[in-house]
């Protein structure tokens, strides 16, 4: 069952197109990978499709609700409740410097879903368990290590209980020694079948994890298919470029 149907997507900055008629489908606990140089329009993709961003024409359908339609978006109330459907986690973590880890975690249950502080309290407990951080609780984001932040803001992410969850470069802002804590979260989400789109440089990670891969280049998807298929033999000149261009360095 498709969950997210994007057709025709465009996105521009002034003059600059960013996005170029772009049109995939990501199915029910698939988990695919969006990768391609910078400035492709990977991240831009994500905000559009998490409605950080706003696009100029195409339509993106999530969970079989239309949130824009040939470049008309849904009436607020129906928007908020497919966002709601939605999880975002970011690459350099956003989580608030004055707030300690549980709340990072129960502020927008509270908030948004209006659950009791218990009940926020209880999810938050369950979900720093599941990502080894039950010690950390009182801490502060200060407190951390940049993996650590990684994994309460997955763990904020997932609180909400989104249907699907997007990755915008989750390692991009953590040492080498780092990013191996967060790619296991990924896996076991995966493991989970929780359905994902990750922007990633991570290629082998990328191999290993996604049913699919999407390369994007100038706005542009050039070529998608099994991950496997498409990074070991990619049948696009501008992908075998690309992927030999990581292997030299």
């Amino acid at each position: 069952m498709e969950v997210i149907a994007v057709r025709e997507l465009s996105k521009s900055f002034g003059s600059l197109e960013v996005l170029k008629s772009i049109s995939f489908t990501v199915n029910r606990g698939e988990v695919v990978a969006v990768i391609g140089p910078s400035g492709s329009g990977k991240s831009t993709l994500l905000r559009c499709v998490t409605h950080l961003e706003l696009v100029d024409g195409g339509s993106i359908t999530l969970t079989g609700k239309d949130m824009v339609r040939n470049g008309t978006y849904a009436h607020r109330d129906a928007l908020r409740e497919i966002c709601l459907k939605v999880g975002l986690v970011f690459q350099n973590f956003n989580l608030f410097p004055h707030f300690s880890v549980t709340r990072n975690i129960t502020e927008a249950q509270i908030r948004v879903l209006r659950r009791s502080g218990a009940e926020a309290r209880e999810r938050a407990e369950g979900l720093l368990e599941k990502m080894g951080l039950s010690d950390k609780a009182a801490s502060y984001p200060c407190e951390l290590s940049g993996g650590q932040q990684q994994r309460v803001s997955i763990a904020r992410a997932l609180a909400l209980d989104p249907e699907i969850l997007f990755f915008d470069e989750p390692t991009s802002a953590l040492d080498p020694e780092l990013t191996g804590d967060i790619l296991r979260v990924i896996r076991n989400l995966a493991a989970e079948k929780m359905t994902m789109v990750i922007v990633t440089h991570e290629i082998p990670f990328a191999r290993e994890v996604a049913d699919r891969v999407l390369f994007m280049d100038g706005g542009a998807i050039i070529e998608e298919g099994p991950a496997a298929e498409v990074i070991d033999h990619p049948q696009k000149e501008r992908t075998r470029a690309f992927l030999a261009r990581l292997t030299r360095n």
